[in-house]
């Protein structure tokens, strides 16, 4: 319950875009709230997806720090509660367009059934479109995955990790961000995640849009998904 009256008062002050550093943009924080509601004579569901980000740059560092919640209840029975922080960076040091990365995961998902899973890993990134309006980004990787599921089992494996991350922006009023997943085992073909993620923004203010997400997440070892669609306000700051 705690981490519903935070997440009402995140919902006050902010909701999240995509965007990059420019030049002289040294950090940038980044509330987010999204979320739907049905009710109908007989049936009644709710879902809330929050997140809370913080970026450094500094001279050929990335670093940020990630941090979501999604919680939602059908009919009075629970279908999510799932939590996800993590801290990762990138190092430009080579040439243009490319960069090395580092990522830490952890995450808890009761609708994937997943009592707590560690991701770690390195890989390398490169932006095949790379401009304020138009990003383009193809990464690969290998992570390491320690986890508990919910039916107790504990295991442990090495993915492959494969994402395609993109932005646009049209006529300063659109924006259209998506990054997509797959994290596939070495060690078993069966054993793969999903995670996607596609977020369309309208602009009503240079630092306001109103936003509808979609987003989808599968976890073929313990054979369970879930889609989930939201819809809210934007609110971005960098300083």
């Amino acid at each position: 319950m705690n981490k519903f009256y935070l997440t009402i008062f995140i919902c006050l002050f902010a909701l999240t875009a995509k965007a990059q550093f420019n030049d002289t943009t040294h950090y940038h924080a980044m509330l987010s709230s999204t979320g739907s509601i049905n009710k109908s004579n007989t049936d009644k569901a709710y879902l809330l997806n929050n997140s809370l980000n913080f970026g450094i740059k500094k001279n050929s560092i990335v670093l940020n720090a990630t941090n979501t919640w999604v919680y939602g209840k059908q009919n009075a029975q629970l279908t999510n509660n799932d939590f996800s922080s993590a801290l990762f960076f990138n190092l430009y040091k080579t040439f243009k367009h490319f960069y090395y990365w580092g990522l830490a995961n952890y995450n808890t998902s009761y609708s994937l059934k997943v009592n707590n899973q560690l991701l770690a890993g390195l890989g390398v990134a490169y932006s095949f479109v790379d401009k304020q309006t138009a990003y383009v980004n193809v990464s690969d990787g290998v992570l390491y995955d320690k986890s508990n599921l919910l039916t107790d089992l504990n295991y442990h494996t090495y993915r492959n990790s494969l994402r395609v991350q993109y932005h646009f922006l049209i006529k300063e009023i659109v924006t259209l961000d998506g990054s997509n997943f797959l994290q596939s085992s070495f060690s078993d073909k069966n054993d793969y995640i999903i995670r996607s993620s596609t977020t369309l923004g309208f602009r009503l203010r240079k630092w306001i849009s109103l936003t509808t997400s979609l987003n989808y997440n599968k976890m073929n070892i313990t054979n369970s998904d879930n889609l989930n669609f939201t819809y809210g306000l934007v609110f971005d700051k960098y300083f």
